[in-house]
C-alpha cells in the first residue's frame, strides 16, 4: 500500500524526472556534429511542394525534416503553415494565421512552455533532427541566443510547478462531487478520489489556494503526522493535515464525515 513515505518517493521520482527532462533540454540546445545552419529564407523552400527541396519545420529554432508526415504537413494539409517555418508560439496557441504562424513565445507563461518541451520531445522522437535556424534561437554560430536560454528556464519553472503541483494533488486529492436539481449538492471522499490511489479516505475540506477567487474542494488525512513533519516525530497531534491554515470546513457538515451533503 502507498503509505506517507512511498507518497514521499513518488514526489521524488517526479522530481527526478524532471530533472532528467531538463538535462534533455541541455543536451538539445548543444551543437550536433554534422547538423545544417539555415537562414529563415533557405527555410522557406522547404515547403514539401512541386520543385521544394523538401519539407521541414523549425520549433525552438531546431529543424526537422517531416516528409515522413507529409500528409500532415504538405501543401493543402491541415498543418501546412508550420512547414518552411518556425512556428513555435503557434504549438501553443492554436493560431494558424500568418500572424500567429511566428516564432515569438516570450510572452507566453512557463505553464505553457510545457506544451512546447512536449512538441519538443514528440519530434525528437518521430522525424530526422537537421539543422538549425539562424535568428531568434540560434546564431550564426549555431550556438543558443539569450533568448532561447530564457526559453529553457521557463521550461524548467514549468516542470518544478508541475512537481509541485503533484505534490499538493498527493497531500490534498480533490473529492468527488455530484449535483442534481433534485437533491442539491453532494462532496465525498474515497480512496481513490481525484485519481489518487492511497491508504486514507479522509474528509472533505474547504482548500484555499493563493490568488484563486473561489476554494475547492479536497479530501484531508484526518491521522500521523501533518505532510511536512517526520513520520516518527513524537511531538505531533494525531491530525493529519486537518489543521492546514488553508482549510476550512463546511458548514453543516460534520467534521469528521467523510461526505457532505448540501440540499437545495
Amino acid at each position: 500500500m502507498l503509505r506517507l513515505g512511498g507518497r514521499g518517493l513518488l514526489l521524488g521520482l517526479a522530481a527526478a524526472a524532471a530533472a532528467v527532462v531538463a538535462a534533455r533540454l541541455m543536451g538539445w540546445w548543444r551543437p550536433r556534429a554534422g547538423f545544417r545552419l539555415l537562414i529563415p529564407e533557405e527555410l522557406a523552400r522547404y515547403r514539401g511542394g512541386p520543385g521544394d527541396p523538401g519539407l521541414y519545420l523549425a520549433l525552438l529554432g531546431r529543424v526537422y525534416d517531416v516528409s515522413s508526415g507529409r500528409r500532415h504537413y504538405e501543401p493543402g494539409a491541415h498543418y501546412s503553415g508550420f512547414a518552411g517555418r518556425d512556428a513555435s508560439r503557434a504549438f501553443v496557441t492554436g493560431d494558424y494565421s500568418e500572424a500567429g504562424l511566428v516564432d515569438d513565445v516570450s510572452d507566453l507563461p512557463f505553464s505553457e512552455m510545457l506544451t512546447l518541451q512536449n512538441w519538443l520531445s514528440f519530434y525528437e522522437k518521430n522525424y530526422e533532427f537537421v539543422g538549425k535556424v539562424i535568428g531568434r534561437f540560434y546564431g550564426e554560430d549555431g550556438l543558443p541566443t539569450p533568448e532561447l536560454t530564457q526559453v529553457e528556464a521557463k521550461i524548467s519553472k514549468g516542470l518544478e510547478a508541475k512537481t509541485r503541483a503533484l505534490e499538493e494533488k498527493h497531500k490534498f486529492p480533490p473529492c468527488n462531487s455530484e449535483w442534481s436539481s433534485a437533491r442539491g449538492s453532494r462532496f465525498w471522499c474515497s480512496p481513490n478520489s481525484g485519481g489518487v490511489s492511497r491508504d486514507w479516505t479522509g474528509v472533505p475540506r474547504k482548500l484555499y489556494k493563493p490568488g484563486a477567487k473561489e476554494p475547492h474542494c479536497v479530501c484531508v488525512r484526518t491521522t500521523g503526522p501533518p505532510s511536512d513533519q517526520a513520520l516518527d516525530n513524537p511531538a505531533h497531534r494525531n491530525r493529519g493535515d486537518l489543521d492546514h491554515p488553508n482549510l476550512e470546513e463546511y458548514t453543516g457538515c460534520p467534521p469528521v464525515s467523510m461526505a457532505c451533503s448540501f440540499p437545495l
